[in-house]
């Protein structure tokens, strides 16, 4: 049984949302309306994902993250938000979060997301992708001759999977190595891009014109 733990303080939509997951057969949903309450989920109950709205009553999704991960460094955590989002995308990244579910996605896509997001792949709606094109955010414009990461054609390879949503499993198989190899690699090349997570990866990767908008999956 995947255990989700859902944050949010509109009773409608945790009540839908919740409707939707359990629908599945495998999918159980806990609910909390306030990060006090989420908190004291986290320490004493066993999440697999957890979705944060973005703005909750005591708070906000991105503060209740860092909480957490403070408790469990391992935690999956995605916002779950009917608001916009780029101006607090950098936040959002440096949070530690798997990435970003609008309230508008249909019931596929939140489902898809939901269990991609288990395997550890990247959930990086192509709005938001889309947006990164035309708004660099303040200070965060990158020359490419003076970073100067040199990727290995290994390294672009998975990096071009990771942008896919590929989990590190999947990519081990493509690029032909152990998973605890490619963790080994994926670290190494982190520390190249001076990057913390995968979805940091991909996004740092596109703006330093190594990754294409094409080879994002555009499916969620």
């Amino acid at each position: 049984m995947i255990r989700i733990l859902l944050v949010d303080d509109h009773p409608s939509v945790m009540e839908g949302t919740k409707m939707i997951l359990e629908q599945e057969g495998d999918m159980e949903v806990t609910l909390a309306n306030s990060a006090h309450e989420a908190l004291n989920m986290v320490g004493s109950h066993t999440f697999d994902v957890m979705l944060f709205d973005l703005h909750i009553a005591d708070g906000n999704g991105i503060d209740l993250a860092k909480e957490v991960l403070k408790i469990n460094a391992d935690a999956i955590i995605l916002i779950y938000t009917g608001y916009e989002i780029t101006n607090k995308f950098n936040l959002m990244i440096e949070s530690g979060l798997f990435g970003f579910i609008s309230k508008t996605t249909n019931r596929e896509q939140l489902v898809a997301a939901v269990r991609c997001a288990l395997r550890g792949d990247v959930i990086l709606p192509h709005t938001l992708v889309k947006q990164l094109r035309k708004v660099s955010p303040k200070g965060m414009e990158i020359n490419i001759d003076q970073a100067n990461p040199k990727i290995s054609k290994k390294e672009h390879e998975m990096l071009t999977e990771i942008a896919k949503g590929k989990s590190n499993k999947e990519i081990a198989e493509i690029v032909l190595m152990s998973q605890r190899s490619l963790e080994y690699s994926l670290t190494s090349l982190f520390q190249k891009l001076n990057v913390k997570s995968r979805i940091e990866a991909a996004i740092k990767a596109k703006r330093l014109g190594i990754l294409k908008e094409s080879d994002f999956n555009n499916s969620l």
